[in-house]
């Protein structure tokens, strides 16, 4: 940061905005700047028409002085070690922490945290990179302080560079309102803020955010009162074999009885018929008699499979 250009420290204002914002809402709050200690603040904060309610309380809060005048260095912030990162704005951020390499990678690592710049500060985002490499800004609906609102206060040939030109050119789908009036644009888990008169609503967005109660997963198994699921019918296979079973047992068929045992016709002879002795008619009896079979299964027997 070049110390000897106004435009390069920050108003009080915009630091004690948002800073309230959070202190009132119960928010733990960490100041943290590039080299640690005391940032340099712009002489015009304590100019009367630059005083606002926020600065007026500021000056009489010696415990917000004293954690101003002793942040922590930025290397020494992990961006998973806090739930948001909120950049305030004043020219300051378009020279020392757009090209801060230990803010970059403050902002890289916070990925799936809150992340909220106003005003200036969205500069910061210039090369910040998302984690497939592009611009961490591309494709995402942004704001910042506007190319009108630089040339009301005569700097467009002091900064570096014009945040609303930047932030087209990495990508964003930049949109504003009108100059000086509060807009505010959230994208996801990024706020941005056109102006000094956004800093309150961009700090109330992010405070929406943390208190946002997590999303619940939908419990497994089915719901307390719910149907039953619906169970699809079951089609049976077409089979080409009408037989209940694919390989029937053959059922064993009783054994055929023998023919019964006829006696053979007695030759004629021209004598007339020949009548047997008395004592042969008893075994001719026995001989014309069918045999008895035995053995064969009964008609209804059943058979095991």
């Amino acid at each position: 940061m070049t110390s000897s250009a106004t435009p390069a420290r920050r108003p009080a204002s915009e630091f004690a905005v948002p800073y309230y914002v959070f202190k009132d809402a119960g928010a733990q709050v960490v100041l943290a700047s590039p080299k640690g200690g005391q940032p340099p603040l712009d002489p015009k904060s304590d100019e009367a028409d630059s005083q606002t309610e926020a600065t007026r309380r500021f000056k009489q809060d010696t415990a917000a002085q004293a954690a101003l005048a002793h942040t922590v260095k930025l290397s020494d912030v992990s961006g998973q070690g806090v739930d948001a990162l909120f950049y305030p704005g004043g020219h300051g951020p378009l020279w020392d922490l757009a090209e801060d390499a230990d803010s970059i990678k403050l902002i890289e690592s916070a990925a799936g945290k809150t992340l909220a710049a106003v005003c200036h500060a969205p500069g910061v985002l210039r090369h910040a990179k998302a984690a497939d490499g592009s611009p961490l800004v591309k494709g995402k609906k942004v704001t910042g302080f506007t190319n009108s609102e630089e040339a009301a206060v005569q700097l467009t040939k002091v900064v570096p560079f014009l945040v609303e030109d930047i932030l087209v050119e990495r990508g964003g789908v930049y949109s504003k309102g009108g100059d000086w009036q509060s807009y505010v644009v959230t994208d996801g888990k990024l706020i941005t803020g056109q102006n000094p008169a956004s800093s309150a609503e961009a700090a109330r967005a992010v405070l929406a955010q943390l208190q946002a109660p997590e999303p619940i997963s939908p419990p497994e198994g089915p719901v307390p009162g719910s149907p039953p699921p619906s169970v699809p019918d079951v089609v049976p296979p077409e089979i080409d074999d009408p037989s209940p079973f694919e390989n029937p047992v053959p059922v064993r068929e009783p054994p055929a009885p023998p023919p019964p045992a006829v006696a053979a016709p007695q030759r004629r002879s021209n004598r007339g018929p020949s009548l047997p002795h008395p004592r042969q008619s008893h075994d001719l009896t026995r001989s014309l008699r069918c045999p008895e079979v035995h053995g064969a299964p009964s008609a209804n027997a059943s058979t095991s499979m």
